[in-house]
């Protein structure tokens, strides 16, 4: 479903601080797989989520969704392939718009609009559906203003919005960090059940060696922009913190006394 083959991006270069964020990375994501991300300071992570999203271009190498080479297309010609929740819950919506509009916006993301726009009985009981499957009652809300709901109500809307299309890719940007614990767990669980679901093929970056090695159904870890772990399948459910930190300290040539090198963002 998605491919990054021999992709680079460096930041400032040509000067002292030049520095290279993706390092001949390659990455293959079948279709279906839900992929969890984790890696130290500077690995790597959001600069491969942004240059999959096209936020900025990628020095070399290429890019491809589903068959289609996305290399020189610019970030909003990919928004219709492409669904993205971030970690700020403030971004990914309309604060001044009601719930429904802001679902309504979602569902003609990629489209072409018109002069007439208007949600629709149809679009309503859709989304009165699609709500009650978040279980915070914001189904009986859709006239409310986005920015009176809470963080975590905020972000289940963004994660529903975004997956209201059925992306090709869906991409959780750190989603949970900003929440609190008992929060972040209903968004993680919120997150697995709508992928599954819809049958998404999905990649969430994490601080968070426990949820990544709870979630999803791969997980890969990043040093120096490049991909040093790849494990799905049963080696994945058997793993333990523990055992990521070994790895780390195998592949990447150090030992790290707790697991903060990874949890730092």
């Amino acid at each position: 479903m998605l491919e990054l083959r021999h992709v680079y991006k460096t930041f400032n270069p040509g000067t002292v601080n030049a520095k290279t964020a993706l390092n001949d990375l390659s990455l293959t994501l079948n279709d279906g797989d839900f992929v969890t991300v984790i890696g130290g300071n500077g690995a790597g992570k959001s600069t491969m989520l942004n240059a999959v999203a096209g936020t900025w271009p990628i020095d070399a190498g290429t890019i491809r969704l589903d068959g289609k080479d996305l290399t020189a297309l610019q970030e909003h010609q990919r928004a219709k392939y492409i669904g993205r929740v971030f970690q700020d819950p403030m971004m990914g919506t309309a604060p001044n718009m009601q719930i429904d509009e802001n679902l309504a916006l979602a569902m003609r993301r990629g489209k072409r609009r018109g002069l007439r726009w208007g949600v629709t009985k149809a679009e309503r009981e859709l989304y009165r559906e699609r709500l009650h499957i978040l279980g915070l009652g914001l189904e009986n809300r859709m006239s409310t203003k986005v920015g009176l709901l809470s963080g975590g109500q905020r972000q289940a809307l963004t994660l529903l919005m975004a997956s209201l299309q059925k992306p090709k890719l869906l991409l959780l940007d750190e989603h949970t960090a900003a929440l609190d614990p008992a929060t972040a767990a209903k968004v993680l669980e919120l997150s697995e059940h709508i992928i599954q679901e819809s049958g998404l093929t999905a990649m969430m970056i994490t601080h968070n060696m426990k949820d990544a090695i709870e979630h999803g159904t791969r997980l890969i870890m990043m040093n120096e922009g490049r991909i040093i772990l790849d494990i799905s399948g049963e080696e994945k459910k058997r793993l333990t913190i523990k055992d990521l930190m070994d790895k780390f300290a195998e592949l990447a040539g150090f030992q790290m006394e707790s697991d903060a090198v990874l949890l730092t963002k």
